[in-house]
């Protein structure tokens, strides 16, 4: 195990060998025991490839000892991956011999020799090596290797505290791949008594089970006889001791949640010895069944699934009509709790691959009725919205909604498998029985036909309008008497329909009806696929309507004798009834020509209102009766009259009321049909038909007009929520869940608030009590007394109680209109939005810019629940994505130029008067919108032309008319407009307005650059506070950046930007005092970024430009008291100086290194005294607080290991003398007294502040390793008192000496030289 862990495993035995070769084939066996799947696999795929192109068999020999050395690897990964490898070499060199290798395992893994704590790693051994041998594909060719190995496996059965059921699965799985003949010769001998034994375990049941079905030649009756005594291995003598086998194996592989393979083969043994009947009914549910236990239970079900397939017709029928079934529904029934396992999903997976695999439709079809007949009175516990029906084939699927539909009509229970818990027995003695559950099963019908519909199961046209038209008969009419005219009719009900089951499948009609507006064309034609190319949805292959279809239908039943409406329509509803089919046919007829879109949103919108009045006759009349006006002028050819302010309104104004009226519907359909309406009508939409749909969200005229949304009743809420059960949950029930709690709190303090009137009524009482019972205070009331006056207390508490009620009840009706009105807003933006998207070109779009604006102003000052949060954030992405972003907008804007122009003006000013930057930035990006809108359109009286451009650049630029072109665009005045904006974001302290906002204006209409460029470069210095400065400097860097700028610029004009620039950056520099505050460093950080830009500008285009004065500044700006000790701001300023070839002096590593060597001597103290506890040293003292100064004799500032810490020279703090040594020892005085030395270019380029961390954790670092250094010297070296107070070593001063003697010279030599910083050359 030991040459396992390490590649030089085997240097002993092989000293020349492979050992010597190097690492790289080594490493693949250190590879193919990594936890890494990839890697093992890549690790094994490079051994193989390095055996073959080596060829050599010392190698070889090396790889099949490894291989099988790892095979009992400590490590759980390693196991598997060196049996791999060995399966792949053995399967790779056919000529190493099976036997010899299986010799190896079994000396090396010896299971008797073995200590006892490597039972389980040699046990493991034996068992990878069988089963790579099996791997390799040559076990079953070698009869010897073979025999060896089964024995092997046999006696690791023995170690089932390691390997549990491995070995036996092992064997299984050998057997299975073994021919007949090999099992016959070779194995049958020695696996006999393992056979005998087969009903002591589940594994040698599994062994023979797997025998018969693989070797029906040797394992005969004959041949079982001999072996346990029977010619059978179903039969009734057997069933216990199946059953109890069968137990055993589920609760061992309860955790794997899968049928045990044992089991499934037991079941295909039956088959094959025809005994099925007798194995279910004897074993599974007279015997399995009767242990209440889930793994047992599970186990069935897992069976029953699985059988599906292999059963005949006759034999599915008996297994769903069995004891397994009616428990799985039991089971479906009782654990809908969430926390419960759930079978029901894993048993539709069994359908689902059944009905996928059958071609049989007889089978299909009996799985699917089996499995909708089980149902819990009456309800199937079938999911009605199961896919699985997908699968089935149309003969299929036609016969399936046939059984329903006569289910439906004629309830027949006895073909049921019905069932009851124990809790709906104890319920149900005052129910009638029989018509609850016809109830209950016709609403699963109705919805499963609706659910076929909408699923994505291949179907005709006729089926569609088969079950289109059943679920339109009953839900709004019903036979009279038979009649073959009419299908529907052809059979009467058994039990007439409730009216609630009735008012479920008007519900469920109507998801229908939504449904099939949104159906794909069916069929295989070339006009179907025609239809489906161009995204058309509700219509058949032939271009009608499926809604027409329906109501033609409709028309058909109204005019039978045979059949009678539920509700029958009054002479007014009937003759509204005639209008609308003849307004149809009419619109029909215009179909082909130019106003298509206009006709079929007419023609839909009447057809849903003709539907709807089956439902609400008395609510559909007034709106039917406005649409068919609407309609006959909307086609009139009577020529249109110039309206005036009290004019009749026309009939898109009418259309837009009717369609608003309809979003407050609670049918999803409706609300549907009326955006795709008003998507058609968009091209027609006039101002007074906008105004309307702006007046809804208008947030001021809520509060004065009546709402048109008013809070229903309990009777219209139970009929609101059965309408929607289209839709998917509803929209206010969280809204209404957040604040019942909030509610109720305040309801309590409203109850512990008495009124005063109240008050004085309850003195009052108890005054009226007294006189009644006399007097005198100490005498008591008698009976009748106190009887009276407990009646007037509680009449008085009853009727504040109803007071507070009232109060309570108005309360939640306002909370509960207030969230009607803002859903029903949410639901008119859509129009809005589909405004916006269609009619991105119309100039109504400008009338919507400021509705949204103050929506948005609204809601950001208005509470902050969810549904408000939600209608925010709709209304601006509508405005940001549908509005402002959009690539197309008006292109006719010459007449409203004026306007456009004044609207942006306002904008503008709102945005720079508003306190809130998120609505200001709303406004702002709205006049950009304008901005683009003006500027792209061409002016047909323009009279001013565009500079031309320089010679030079418009050859070099094609663009360049595009980037002169204003369009309608007034300059001067929208100059003037965001002059001003800029200026008040530059001068006012507190401003609305952000840097973004204009970084936007300039990035987008670099045209205005020019104009506003030099706000920027004034701001500068005249900016209102620190910030204001810094702002400008980053926008002016921006602007200068842009091409299209010094486009739009002369030469002239762009040199003199640039030196004013600079300029106004060195006038600004100069005002700084020391960087303490942020502000302050914001403003120097953002200043000498623009300026690094300016002087690199001036250095690559060749300016004329004077940096004298710069250079000054910028030198006195790196003293202590400039820009402070900042690393960001150092490697900002060193870029710049940079720039005017300055070059930042290195710290160079000196020669004072005693000092640093006796320093970590001082930090080896575990504890630290106060400064008031230690003892001074005067004149370390003096020598660390910089008192003394010592010069050296030449007077020039002594060298680092002379001069006393803190003494240096404000040109060797600030390492402005170029060339001059920064010593470690300088650098620690320098910290150590408040000044901070710059770093190196590199490093604070590397990330500002950070850089000094990262030196700190450096410099500790290397401290600790010198305290680990010392350390290992301790007793060599002097005690750390004495060395504290004393001067270092001698010996080491001889050793450094010379070092610091030529230091010494060429520092003087220097400093002589240079003492100010001087630019290079």
């Amino acid at each position: 195990m030991a040459e396992l862990e390490g590649p030089g495993g085997g240097v002993g035995a092989d000293p020349r060998g492979v050992l010597r070769q190097g690492r790289a084939f080594l490493d693949f066996f250190w590879d193919i025991a990594k936890p890494e799947q990839e890697v093992r696999l890549a690790a094994t795929e490079n051994l193989l490839r390095h055996l073959r192109e080596g060829r050599k068999d010392d190698e070889l020999k090396y790889t099949l000892r490894r291989l099988v050395e790892g095979l009992g690897a400590t490590r759980e990964a390693a196991r598997p991956g060196f049996s791999l490898a060995l399966a792949q070499v053995l399967q790779a060199f056919e000529e190493i011999p099976m036997c010899s290798v299986l010799e190896q395992i079994k000396e090396k893994h010896n299971l008797e020799k073995v200590k006892k704590k490597l039972v389980r790693n040699a046990a493991f051994g034996n068992f990878f090596g069988v089963m790579a041998l099996f791997q390799s594909g040559r076990l079953v060719k070698d009869q010897k290797a073979l025999l060896e190995s089964i024995q092997l496996l046999q006696q690791l059965t023995r170690h089932q505290a390691h390997l549990r059921d491995l070995p036996r699965k092992t064997l299984i799985d050998i057997i299975s791949e073994v021919p007949e003949t090999v099992f016959e010769e070779v194995l049958f001998g020695i696996l006999q008594s393992d056979l005998a034994s087969a009903f002591t375990s589940p594994e040698n049941l599994h062994l023979l089970l797997v025998g018969i079905q693989k070797f029906p030649g040797v394992l005969k009756p004959k041949n079982l006889k001999k072996l346990f005594g029977s010619t059978t291995v179903v039969n009734e003598e057997n069933i216990p001791r199946l059953v109890e086998l069968l137990q055993s194996a589920a609760k061992s592989e309860k955790k794997d949640k899968k049928l045990p393979s044992v089991v499934f083969d037991l079941l295909q043994v039956s088959l094959k010895e025809d005994a099925f009947e007798l194995f279910w009914k004897e074993g599974v549910e007279n015997g399995l069944l009767k242990e209440k236990s889930g793994p047992v239970s599970y186990m069935c079900y897992r069976l029953l699934g699985s059988a599906l397939p292999l059963l005949s017709l006759d034999q599915l029928q008996m297994v769903l009509k069995g004891k397994v079934m009616q428990h799985y529904g039991e089971h479906v029934v009782t654990t809908q709790l969430p926390d419960r396992f759930k079978f029901a999903p894993e048993m539709e997976g069994y359908i689902d691959e059944f009905l996928n695999s059958c071609d049989d439709l007889e089978r299909q079809l009996a799985v699917v009725i089996g499995f909708s007949t089980l149902t819990n009175q009456g309800y199937p516990v079938f999911s009605s919205s199961s896919r699985v029906v997908g699968h089935l084939q149309p003969v299929a699927l036609q016969k399936y909604v046939d059984w329903l539909k006569d289910m439906f009509l004629r309830p027949d229970f006895d073909c049921c498998l019905d069932f009851s818990s124990n809790r709906q027995k104890q319920n149900q003695e005052n129910v009638n029985i029989l018509q609850h559950k016809i109830a209950r099963l016709r609403k699963w019908i109705i919805h499963r036909l609706a659910n076929i519909i909408e699923s994505s199961v291949k179907k005709e046209e006729s089926l569609v309008m088969d079950v289109s038209r059943f679920c339109f008969f009953h839900a709004f009419f019903e036979a009279k008497k038979k009649t073959s005219q009419i299908r529907e009719a052809n059979v009467l009900l058994s039990e007439p329909v409730g009216e609630q089951a009735r008012s479920v499948i008007e519900n469920y009609f109507f998801g229908l009806l939504q449904t099939l507006n949104t159906l794909t064309v069916l069929g295989d034609t070339a006009k179907a696929a025609a239809l489906r190319e161009k995204h058309i949805h509700g219509v058949t292959a032939d271009g009608k309507l499926w809604i027409f279809l329906l109501v033609e239908y409709a028309n058909q039943l109204l005019s039978s004798e045979h059949v009678k409406a539920v509700k029958p329509f009054t002479k007014g509803q009937r003759d509204a009834w005639e209008r609308t089919l003849q307004s149809v046919k009419n619109l029909q007829k215009k179909e082909n020509k130019s106003d298509s879109a206009k006709v079929a949103a007419f023609q839909q919108l009447l057809l849903l209102m003709a539907i709807h009045l089956f439902k609400n006759p008395s609510e559909t009349m007034d709106v039917l009766s406005d649409l068919l006006n609407c309609t006959e002028r909307a086609f009139s050819k009577e020529p249109l009259k110039k309206k005036t302010d009290n004019a009749e309104p026309g009939w898109v104004e009418v259309i837009v009321e009717i369609l608003l009226s309809l979003l407050a519907q609670p049918s999803l359909l409706i609300r549907r049909i009326s955006k795709s309406v008003f998507v058609r009508i968009c091209p027609n939409l006039t101002k007074r038909g906008l105004q309307l749909i702006l007046d809804v969200l208008d947030p001021y005229q809520e509060q004065n007009e009546e709402s048109a949304v008013v809070v229903m009743e309990e009777s219209d809420k139970k009929i609101k929520s059965a309408q929607d059960l289209d839709e998917k949950g509803s929209e206010d029930s969280s809204d209404e869940g957040d604040t019942e709690e909030e509610n109720d709190s305040g309801d309590e303090e409203e109850n512990e608030e008495v009124d005063d009137d109240f008050r004085s009524q309850l003195m009052n009482v108890l005054q009226a009590g007294n006189a009644l019972g006399g007097d005198e205070s100490d005498e008591e009331l008698d009976d009748e007394a106190m009887m009276a006056l407990d009646k007037n207390i509680s009449a008085l508490f009853a009727e504040q109680q109803k007071r507070i009620q009232a109060k309570k009840d108005e309360k939640d009706r306002m909370r509960k209109e207030k969230i009607l009105r803002r859903d029903y807003k949410i639901k008119v933006l859509d129009l809005i939005e589909a405004f916006l998207i269609k009619q991105s070109e119309n100039p109504l779009v400008f009338d919507i810019i400021e509705p949204l604006l103050q929506v948005i102003e609204q809601c950001m000052s208005s509470d902050s629940d969810k549904q408000e949060v939600d209608f925010l954030q709709k209304t601006a992405n509508i405005f940001k994505n549908s509005l402002c972003r959009t690539k197309q907008y008006c292109k006719r804007v010459d007449a409203l130029r004026e306007d456009l122009h004044a609207f942006m003006e306002r904008l503008v000013t709102k945005a720079c008067k508003h306190t809130n930057s998120s609505v200001a930035l709303y406004y702002f990006s709205a006049s950009l919108y304008l901005l683009k809108v003006l500027r792209g359109n061409m002016s047909d009286k323009s009279s001013t032309l565009p500079t031309p451009l320089p010679e030079k650049e418009s050859n070099t630029v094609p663009q360049a008319c595009q980037l002169l072109s204003t369009g309608c665009l007034d300059m001067e005045r929208v100059t003037v407009i965001y002059q001003q904006a800029l200026t008040q974001f530059l001068t006012k302290r507190n401003s609305a307005l952000t840097s973004s906002m204009f970084l936007d204006l300039f990035k987008r209409f670099p045209i205005m650059c020019k104009p506003l460029v030099d706000i920027l470069v004034k701001s500068i210095t005249a900016g209102a506070r620190q910030h204001q400065q810094a702002q400008a400097c980053l926008l002016l860097q921006k602007v200068l950046l842009l091409r299209e700028l010094k486009l739009l610029m002369t030469e002239e004009e762009w040199e003199e930007l640039i030196r004013e620039s600079i300029s106004q950056v060195t006038e600004s520099l100069k005002m700084v005092g020391k960087c303490i505050l942020k502000a302050e460093k914001e403003k120097v950080a953002k200043s000498l970024e623009l300026l690094n830009f300016l002087l690199k500008t001036v250095t690559e285009q060749k300016l004329r430009v004077k940096l004298t004065e710069l250079d000054k500044v910028l030198v006195a700006l790196n003293q202590p008291e400039g820009i402070g000790n900042s690393a960001r701001l150092d490697s900002l300023y060193w870029n710049v100086m940079r720039r005017l070839n300055y070059t930042k002096p290195k710290k160079e590593k000196t020669a004072g290194k005693p000092a640093q060597e006796a320093e970590p001597l001082k930090r080896k103290k575990k504890g630290f005294l106060p400064e008031t506890k230690k003892r001074k040293n005067r004149k370390k003292g003096i020598q660390e607080n910089g008192v003394a100064s010592v010069a050296s004799e030449d007077g020039e500032p002594a060298a680092p290991e002379e001069q006393p810490l803190g003494t240096e020279t404000p040109e060797q703090k600030k390492g402005l003398m170029p060339g001059s040594s920064k010593h470690k020892n300088q650098n620690r005085g320098v910290r150590e007294n408040g000044v901070a030395m710059a770093g190196s270019g590199e490093e604070a380029a590397n990330g500002g502040d950070a850089v000094a961390d990262k030196k700190k954790k450096k410099k500790k670092k290397n401290m600790n390793r010198k305290r680990k250094g010392d350390a290992g010297n301790e007793a060599e070296q002097v005690p750390a008192s004495k060395k504290t107070k004393g001067s270092v070593s001698q010996e080491i001063q001889k050793k450094q000496g010379k070092a610091i003697q030529q230091k010494q010279g060429k520092a003087k030599k220097k400093r002589k030289e240079k003492k100010s910083p001087v630019p290079q050359e």
